[in-house]
């Protein structure tokens, strides 16, 4: 069994694709290469950790572009391995509804923290902080905390070539200032 990371996926949404400027044709393709990518990677007996938005879920009548009228469940239907949900800011109304706002995990030597926005990390006890939200802003930094630095890297789609990403591969990661 195998352990993945990712974040920021948002299934069935439109606009990320200009608003990231995702190098995607439409909705149908960007989602077509995150689940090809992910299950090319990721078995079906592996653990996928994905720290926040899962997916964009749209209400009939809702904004044009914002999201398909698809539930979480069904992306999910779509993956391989055991997903782990870390709330994000967009999955409180996309059916998720998972209730783990961030998460402490202990893995190759370190403490990590999983939490979705860096915004919400109040404290530098752990080794290393998994994150998304921000999407291709960066890869790494030390983010300034009340108590001290963390030390984060961002787990999103956006910086990782549109795949999950295993832990070796971020610990290989030198953390940018």
């Amino acid at each position: 069994m195998n352990v993945w990371f990712t974040a920021d996926c948002h299934f069935g949404h439109n606009n990320i694709i200009t608003y990231c400027n995702r190098p995607f044709d439409g909705v149908d393709e960007m989602n077509s290469v995150l689940i090809r990518n992910w299950n090319e990677r990721v078995k079906p007996e592996d653990t996928v950790f994905h720290v926040g938005d899962f997916c964009f879920k749209n209400t009939p009548g809702g904004k044009d572009g914002e999201g398909q009228a698809i539930t979480a469940v069904a992306w999910e239907k779509q993956l391989n391995g055991k997903i782990i949900f870390i709330q994000g800011n967009h999955d409180k109304n996309n059916s998720c509804k998972t209730p783990i706002q961030n998460l402490v995990i202990a893995m190759g030597g370190k403490r990590i923290q999983l939490v979705h926005n860096t915004e919400h990390i109040v404290t530098s006890n752990y080794d290393l902080y998994f994150t998304g939200h921000i999407h291709g802003e960066w890869k790494t930094k030390e983010v300034k905390v009340q108590f001290g630095i963390a030390k984060c890297i961002n787990v999103g789609v956006d910086v990782w070539k549109y795949k999950p990403v295993s832990l070796n591969e971020i610990l290989r990661l030198q953390i940018s200032k």
